[in-house]
Parts: structure tokens; C-alpha cells; sequence
């Protein structure tokens, strides 16, 4: 039966993909192990556990203060309003990380943001 030569080549890659595919699983294989070793010798060498909590010790609170007055919200369109709600999270995670976290506060926290907050991140009443 005639084979055109994009079919013999297709079968062609077929083939050594079908060869090669106990090599690439060694491969994979052997790179989980050298991750696996590295992750080990990490911890060993990193005795306190997570990198994340470490740092978190080494943190210097800034005597800076920001402050976010929110006594705007009943001018915004709701649009704006999930705007500035997305804004206040980013801020706020990012200065939990951060090396000298500002002090942080939300002055007149009611209306439309106040509510957009309660539907879609329930969580803000936690925030520090």
C-alpha cells in the first residue's frame, strides 16, 4: 500500500517516541530524585523548617503608617468599588510580606466596599 511522506513521517516520530519513552521516563525519574536530594539537603542545612516563617522572624516594623480612607465608596461605581477592593487585598498581602511592613489601616469601611468585601473575600474580618 502506497504511503505518502507526510504519513511515513508521522509514523516515523510515532516510532521513536514509542523507543524513547523508557528513556524519558528515567529521566523524569532521575530528576525527582536530584529534587527530592536537594529539598533534603535544604532542610538538613536549614534546621528551622519553612524559608517563609524564618523570614518572617527576621521582620522590622516600619514606624510608617498608611492609611486608606474608604469614606469615598458612595461616589464610586460598583465597578471601582471591586477596583479598590482588589487594591486594598494586594496591599495588604504585600505588606505581610514585606521585610518592614507599614502599619496598615482602612478608615470609613462601610457602604458598597464594605459589602463587596463580605461577598467575595469573607476573610477580611482576620486581617490584622
Amino acid at each position: 500500500e502506497p504511503m505518502s511522506k507526510r504519513q511515513r513521517k508521522k509514523l516515523l516520530k510515532q516510532k521513536q517516541w514509542e523507543e524513547q519513552k523508557d528513556l524519558r521516563r528515567q529521566k523524569r525519574k532521575e530528576k525527582r530524585q536530584k529534587r527530592k536530594l536537594e529539598r533534603q539537603s535544604k532542610l538538613e542545612f536549614n534546621n528551622e523548617g519553612n524559608d517563609r516563617k524564618r523570614m518572617r522572624r527576621e521582620v522590622v516594623p516600619s514606624t510608617l503608617r498608611l492609611i486608606v480612607d474608604c469614606s469615598f465608596d458612595d461616589l464610586m461605581v460598583l465597578k471601582d468599588v471591586k477596583k479598590l477592593h482588589k487594591q486594598i487585598q494586594r496591599c495588604y498581602a504585600e505588606n505581610r510580606k514585606a521585610f518592614h511592613p507599614v502599619q496598615f489601616y482602612l478608615t470609613s469601611h462601610g457602604g458598597q466596599l464594605k459589602n463587596n468585601m463580605n461577598e467575595n473575600d469573607k476573610g477580611w474580618v482576620n486581617w490584622k
